[in-house]
């Protein structure tokens, strides 16, 4: 079953730092987010395989966005 990892905070992707097929365990930072000047990781909850990275640097996102799919 696909797990989705999605914006936590409105803002603009800094930097994705996994590649599709990259393994993933709990807790790793897969996308960097700036908000109010301030870089965020967003982490994966749990451990899967990039199958689909849906954002890339530059790009606004809003709370709640799907960022990353892990299989």
């Amino acid at each position: 079953m696909a797990e989705k990892v999605a914006a936590h905070i409105t803002g603009t992707v800094v930097r994705v730092e996994v590649a599709k097929g990259t393994a993933v365990a709990a807790g790793q930072v897969v996308v960097i987010l700036e908000s109010m000047k301030m870089e965020l990781p967003v982490e994966a909850e749990v451990g899967g395989t990039v199958v689909e990275i849906r954002v890339e640097a530059g790009q606004s996102v809003a709370e709640g966005d799907l960022l990353v799919v892990l299989g």
